[in-house]
């Protein structure tokens, strides 16, 4: 991950703005001045927080990164049983993937606007999907399943289908093949 900025009412502004509109449209749709516009930031101030649009975008997956991992971990905390919990998460995506203003994942999104795997942006994305490959394999050890690894590989497919397929097609038509899939791999 990129070095921290110092937190502050415009970092956070520019930060907000930003993911607003890169979720809502895009990354390279969105430009600089059109952030700096709508923020209400000076151009001098946004490139104190974020010398270059690839940083903010970082900044923009980062967030969204810290914020997902949160939410797992209180969620883990809540329910206790690694299955259960993940039967959860994905019952949340389902749920996500439903709602109106579902726009796909934002790692899914920024992936396709960043091609070069060796890129700061893709690199930041591989960081989150290790970690969620890493929290699917850590739940499933912790049941006791016997290949972890693999059903972890598995499960991020069945993932990667539902962000894609709720975007694509009528989320409340996966939803019920989101749990009968999930069960079948984990064999319930």
């Amino acid at each position: 991950m990129s070095t921290p900025t110092p937190q502050g009412p415009a970092r956070n502004r520019i930060l907000a703005t930003a993911t607003r509109l890169f979720y809502s449209e895009g990354v390279h749709t969105v430009g600089i001045d059109r952030i700096i516009a709508e923020a209400a930031v000076a151009k001098a101030t946004f490139y104190h927080h974020f010398p270059a649009k690839d940083e903010l975008v970082r900044a923009y997956l980062e967030a969204e990164f810290a914020r997902q991992r949160g939410a797992i971990d209180a969620l883990r905390a809540a329910i206790g049983d690694p299955i259960a919990t993940l039967v959860k998460i994905f019952e949340g995506l389902g749920d996500n993937g439903a709602s109106a203003a579902f726009r796909g994942c934002p790692f899914t999104n920024a992936a396709a606007e960043y091609p070069d795997p060796a890129h700061p942006v893709r690199q930041t994305i591989a960081e989150y999907r290790r970690w969620s490959h890493t929290l699917f394999h850590d739940l499933l050890a912790g049941s006791g399943h016997p290949d972890a690894d693999r059903t972890a590989t598995i499960l991020m497919m069945i993932r990667d289908g539902i962000v894609v397929g709720s975007d694509l097609d009528d989320p409340k038509a996966l939803r019920p093949a989101i749990g009968e899939a999930v069960d079948r791999v984990l064999q319930r």
